[in-house]
């Protein structure tokens, strides 16, 4: 009978710990079938600032955007469903690093410091800085920033390449100040209202912000000319590999061009 009772105490304890074990899939975070985890089992959670027109930005109470799209139609590859969450751009490489969210799409720029911090996908789009003034403004042209005896205030998003250039190139050098807002639109409003004299900021959402925003044009001199990639945890290989596979096969097929061109106009 005490050995009966043992063995029948194994068993239980047995499945009870099969129960609580499983595979990741089982325990709410990836599918083992496909060989990579994910943070919210059966979806990936992209981190974004809907900020940033017309990569993300609000429509009808959802982040929609040409990042979105790409993001969506990575997650129908991998057979998962797209989870967006929206949150300040400085938060976005510290979501993916730890975890929290599967994939960072904000038209994030490649750069060493990010790199330390985060895995970069292929690029998927180019990215042009350029710099808002008012239509009245004395700067002429992006050297009128950096060339000696310059002192302009720079508006910029913060922890954007906006941000990055102007520091180095302005701030560093003694010829300029550099004012960090945490919104794209808020520096540009800071722009209208005269706290700065210019923003330096990606020419897409400079273009949507200039078109209502009365008594603003865009400089013609490029500022700076950069890739976008998706960035993603160093620690999660699995899923890195199967993100940017994917990616690389609608870069190939047409599709990533295609919602491209969806949003932005190539003339």
């Amino acid at each position: 009978m005490k050995k009966l009772i043992a063995l029948l105490l194994t068993s239980a304890m047995a499945l009870s710990l099969a129960a609580c074990g499983g595979t990741p899939a089982d325990s709410g975070s990836g599918d083992s079938e496909a060989g990579f985890t994910t943070a919210v089992q059966g979806k990936l959670t992209m981190a974004t600032n809907s900020t940033f027109p017309p990569y993300e930005y609000i429509e009808g109470g959802k982040v929609t955007g040409i990042d979105a799209e790409i993001a969506a139609a990575i997650a129908e590859k991998l057979g998962l469903e797209l989870q967006i969450d929206d949150m300040e751009f400085d938060y976005i490489t510290e979501a993916v690093s730890t975890g929290k969210a599967d994939i960072g799409l904000a038209g994030m720029t490649i750069t060493p410091d990010r790199e330390e911090e985060v895995a970069f996908t292929v690029s998927y789009a180019t990215g042009i800085q350029v710099v808002i003034v008012k239509e009245d403004s004395d700067i002429a042209s992006a050297d009128d920033l950096t060339k000696d005896g310059a002192n302009h205030a720079i508006g910029v998003q913060r922890n954007t390449t906006g941000d990055i250039y102007a520091s180095e190139d302005i701030e560093d050098a003694g010829k300029g100040t550099v004012d960090r807002y945490s919104k794209g639109i808020d520096a540009v409003q800071a722009l209208v209202t005269g706290k700065v004299d210019c923003v330096i900021i990606d020419n897409e959402p400079a273009k949507a912000f200039v078109a209502v925003e009365e008594g603003l044009k865009i400089l013609d001199t490029e500022y700076a000319v950069e890739d976008y990639a998706a960035c993603m945890s160093k620690d999660n290989t699995a899923l890195y590999e199967a993100v940017n596979t994917a990616l690389q096969e609608l870069i190939a097929d047409g599709t990533v061009q295609g919602i491209i061109d969806k949003y932005i106009n190539a003339d």
